[in-house]
C-alpha cells in the first residue's frame, strides 16, 4: 500500500519536474528567438548550414507536409461521416486546454498549425473547449430533445390518423344523406310535376267554382241589401212624415261648385252630371237606433281573426249590417261577417300601393279606399270591381270620408290638402289648401254640411263643404295630430296626437273641453260609441284605450302583439273591434 503511494507521490513529482523542465526549456528558447531577433537585428549574421543539415530539414519539412496531406485527406475522407456538429477528439481537447493554462502560447499555435489543415487554423477556437462529458452531456439533452419531438411527433400523428378517420365517416355519413335527399329531391320534383299537370287540368275548373262562389257572395248581399231597401220603403210608407222630410231634401237648392285646380271659395262652370248638395240635414239610417241610455260596461277579448298579412291600417263598418271592411299595407281590402268566426266574404285587390283608410257609401252598398299611390278607388260590391278612380292628389292619401247624402266623398292627402269629390260627375268639385303639413283624417259632421279635418301642423279645420270657407280652426295639440272623429251627436270632436294626448272639443265653442294623457305612445285613430259615453284610443304601444270622458278614466285593453292602427264600436256599441300591425282583427265584447 505505501509502494503503490510512494510510486504515485514520485510519477506526481517526476510529472511537475517535467512540466517545470519543458516551462523552463520553453522560456530558455523563448529568451533565445528574443536574442536572435536582437542580434540580426544589430545586423548578426547567422552561420551557413552544412548540406547534410539542409537536406535532412527539407526531408523534416517534407515529412510534415506529407503529415498535413495525410491529415486533410483523412479530415476530408471523415467529414463524409460527420454530423453537422463537429466534436473534437479528448487528447487534442486536453492537449489545447493544457497549453492554454499553462500560458504556451506560441506552442498552442505551432500545435493548432500543425495540427489541423492549413488555412483551418482560425476555424478552431483558440480558447477553452469543452471535454467529453459536456460533449456528452449537450449530446444526451439534444437526444432528450429529439424524443420528446419524436413524442409529440408522434402523438400528433395518432391524433391526425383518429381524426382522418372520423371525417371519413362523416363524409360517408354526409354522403349517404345526400343521397337520400337527391333521392326525395327527385321524388318531390316528380311529384310537383304531376300536380302542375293536375292543376293545369283542373283549372278551368276551379276558376269557374270561384266565379260562381262569388256570383253567389254579391247574390247574397244583393238580396240583403234589396230586404233593407224594401224595409225602408214599407217604413216611409207607414210614416209620411218621413216621406214629406226626404222630398224636402230632395229638392234643395243648388250649391256653388269649385274647380279641383283652383282655391277654396273660388266658383266652377257647372257640370251636366254634378250633384247638389242638400240644405236639410241627411239623417244616417243607424243613428235612429243608438241608444243613448246605454252605460259603459267593461270589454273583454271575445275572438281573433288573422286577417292580413301585414299591418292593417283602416277598419270601417257597415251602416245596416254587422259587415266589416278592413284595409292593410298587403294592397288587398277586405269584407268580414261579424260576429261569430268571422267569415271572410268578399277580397278586394286594385290598388297599386299600400291601403291607408276605407270607408262604407251611406247605403252600404259600395266601399271607398285610398291608397299610397295617391288615388281614392270606388268599389261596388254588386259588380264585385272598382267602378270609380279618382285621380288628383300628388301625395299619399291618407283617408275617406262619405257625406250622409252619398253623393260627395271627401279625402285628405299628404300634400296638405283635403279634396271633395262629386261621385256622379267623378270629378273633384273642391280643394281645401289651409293645412300646412299633411292631412292626416277627414271626416264630415253628422246631418250637416261641415268638414272635420286633422293635420300635421298640430290643428284641426271646419269647413263648410257648400263655400269651401273654414269656419272654424282648433288650436291645442304640441304634437302632430294624427286622427281626430265626430261623436254621433255631432256636438264633440275628439282628436289625438303623436304623444298619445287625447282632446275632447266642443264644437260650439271652439275650444278644448277634455285633455287626457294616454302617452307616451301615440295615438292612431279614436272612435266615439254610439252613445257617446266612451272613447276608443288605438295606440302605437299595443293597447287599445277606453276613455270615460265624463269621469276622466282610462282602461286599457292588452291582446295585440303590436301596434292598434284603427278601432270602431259596432252600431250598437254592444262590441269593439280593433286592427293593429300584427295583421290580426280582435273582437271585444
Amino acid at each position: 500500500m505505501t509502494t503503490g503511494k510512494q510510486k504515485g507521490q514520485r510519477q506526481r513529482r517526476d510529472m511537475s519536474a517535467r512540466r517545470r523542465g519543458a516551462a523552463e526549456r520553453e522560456k530558455r528558447e523563448e529568451e533565445e528567438e528574443e536574442e536572435e531577433v536582437e542580434e540580426e537585428e544589430e545586423g548578426y549574421r547567422y552561420e551557413e548550414v552544412s548540406p547534410a543539415e539542409q537536406r535532412s530539414l527539407a526531408d523534416g519539412e517534407e515529412d510534415l507536409e506529407q503529415a498535413l496531406q495525410a491529415a486533410r485527406e483523412a479530415e476530408e475522407s471523415g467529414s463524409k461521416h460527420q454530423t453537422l456538429r463537429h466534436i473534437p477528439e479528448v487528447v487534442e481537447d486536453f492537449l489545447r486546454n493544457f497549453l492554454r493554462r499553462f500560458g504556451l502560447i506560441r506552442t498552442l499555435d505551432c500545435f493548432q498549425a500543425e495540427w489541423h489543415a492549413p488555412g483551418r487554423a482560425d476555424a478552431r477556437p483558440a480558447d477553452f473547449v469543452p471535454d467529453a462529458d459536456t460533449h456528452n452531456r449537450l449530446l444526451r439533452n439534444e437526444l432528450e430533445t429529439v424524443r420528446r419531438e419524436t413524442d409529440g411527433f408522434r402523438q400528433a400523428v395518432f391524433t391526425a390518423g383518429e381524426t382522418l378517420v372520423r371525417t371519413q365517416r362523416e363524409r360517408d355519413f354526409h354522403r349517404l344523406q345526400h343521397r337520400r335527399v337527391a333521392q326525395d329531391k327527385n321524388r318531390l320534383i316528380q311529384d310537383f310535376r304531376r300536380l302542375k299537370e293536375l292543376s293545369a287540368s283542373r283549372g278551368p275548373a276551379a276558376r269557374q267554382l270561384e266565379e260562381k262562389h262569388q256570383a253567389a257572395l254579391r247574390h247574397k248581399m244583393l238580396l240583403s241589401l234589396e230586404r233593407d231597401r224594401v224595409r225602408v220603403h214599407l217604413a216611409a210608407a207607414a210614416d209620411p212624415g218621413a216621406t214629406q222630410e226626404k222630398q224636402h231634401e230632395t229638392d234643395g237648392s243648388v250649391t256653388q261648385s269649385h274647380r279641383a285646380d283652383e282655391p277654396a271659395g273660388h266658383t266652377a262652370d257647372k257640370h251636366p252630371k254634378d250633384s247638389e248638395f242638400p240644405l236639410a240635414p241627411h239623417l244616417a239610417p243607424h243613428l235612429a237606433r243608438v241608444t243613448e241610455s246605454r252605460s259603459p260596461a267593461p270589454f273583454s277579448l271575445s275572438s281573433s281573426i288573422q286577417a292580413h298579412d301585414l299591418p292593417i291600417s283602416c277598419l270601417d263598418l257597415h251602416p245596416h249590417k254587422l259587415i266589416l271592411a278592413s284595409a292593410s299595407e298587403d294592397r288587398l281590402w277586405r269584407l268580414w261577417a261579424l260576429p261569430g268566426t268571422g267569415e271572410k266574404l268578399l277580397t278586394g285587390e286594385g290598388h297599386t300601393d299600400w291601403l291607408s283608410g276605407c270607408s262604407f257609401h251611406p247605403d252600404g252598398g259600395r266601399l271607398a279606399t285610398t291608397s299610397g299611390d295617391t288615388t281614392v278607388r270606388l268599389w261596388d260590391f254588386t259588380h264585385g270591381c272598382c267602378v270609380s278612380t279618382l285621380a288628383g292628389h300628388s301625395q299619399a292619401s291618407w283617408g275617406c270620408s262619405f257625406h250622409s247624402g252619398g253623393d260627395f266623398l271627401a279625402s285628405c292627402s299628404a300634400d296638405r290638402t283635403a279634396r271633395l269629390w262629386d261621385l256622379n260627375s267623378e270629378r273633384c268639385r273642391l280643394v281645401l289648401r289651409r293645412h300646412a303639413a299633411a292631412v292626416n283624417s277627414v271626416c264630415f259632421l253628422p246631418r250637416s254640411g261641415l268638414l272635420l279635418t286633422c293635420s300635421a301642423d298640430k290643428t284641426l279645420r271646419l269647413w263648410d263643404a257648400r263655400l269651401g270657407l273654414c269656419a272654424q280652426t282648433l288650436r291645442g295639440h304640441r304634437h302632430p295630430c294624427a286622427h281626430a272623429a265626430v261623436d254621433p251627436s255631432g256636438r264633440s270632436v275628439a282628436s289625438c296626437d303623436a304623444r298619445g294626448v287625447v282632446k275632447l272639443w266642443d264644437v260650439r265653442k271652439a275650444s278644448a273641453a277634455v285633455t287626457v294623457d294616454t302617452g307616451p305612445a301615440s295615438g292612431n285613430q279614436v272612435a266615439f260609441s254610439p252613445s257617446g259615453k266612451t272613447l276608443a284610443v288605438a295606440g302605437s304601444d299595443g293597447l287599445v284605450k277606453l276613455v270615460e270622458p265624463v269621469s276622466l278614466t282610462v282602461t286599457c285593453l292588452s291582446g295585440h302583439s303590436g301596434a292598434v292602427q284603427s278601432v270602431r264600436f259596432t252600431q250598437r256599441g254592444e262590441a269593439l273591434l280593433s286592427g293593429g300591425a300584427d295583421g290580426r282583427l280582435l273582437l271585444w265584447s
